[in-house]
């Protein structure tokens, strides 16, 4: 819990003030420690908080100021197709469990740090990343070749 916390509140309060690059993912233990289920969790953090500073839009149709007046007081939104689009579009997390502790426990209980665990072994299974174009290549060499210059490395 407590590394929860501490890579919300360091990633949320930088981005809400306008920071455009979060420093720690996938770390733990002051940094001592990179772990790849915490990387997964913390990308999944990240969507979350784009969602947050993206800000949420408000107009006539994301207020459903129709659907108010048609369904007037004493009844409920749940069956309205915009509530469910507009819940969908709420985040949706992959790795937090949102449904109640009885369901949870009756599919095996896994919890977020396990599906995280889960899908980085699938990541580094099965992700095969794309080759850096020759011309990319031979760029970034240069510019390492001429830092290293400047620098007197041979």
């Amino acid at each position: 819990m407590q590394a929860g916390h501490e890579k919300t509140l360091t990633a949320l309060l930088p981005a809400l003030a306008g920071a455009n690059l979060i420093y720690g993912a996938g770390m733990t233990e002051s940094g001592v420690t990179f772990d790849a289920a915490q990387l997964v969790i913390d990308d999944e953090m990240a969507k979350m908080i784009m969602h947050v500073v993206n800000g949420v839009p408000v107009n006539d149709e994301t207020l459903a100021v129709d659907d108010i007046h048609a369904v007037g007081p004493f009844s409920d939104f749940l069956s309205l197709e915009a509530t469910m689009r507009h819940m969908r579009e709420q985040s949706r997390p992959k790795l937090f469990d949102r449904r109640v502790r009885e369901e949870w426990q009756n599919d095996g209980a896994v919890d977020a740090y396990e599906r995280a665990r889960r899908k980085a072994c699938e990541i580094i299974e099965e992700h095969r990343p794309e080759p850096i174009d020759a011309d990319v290549a031979a760029a970034m060499r240069r510019v390492v070749e001429a830092a290293d210059r400047e620098a007197g490395v041979d």
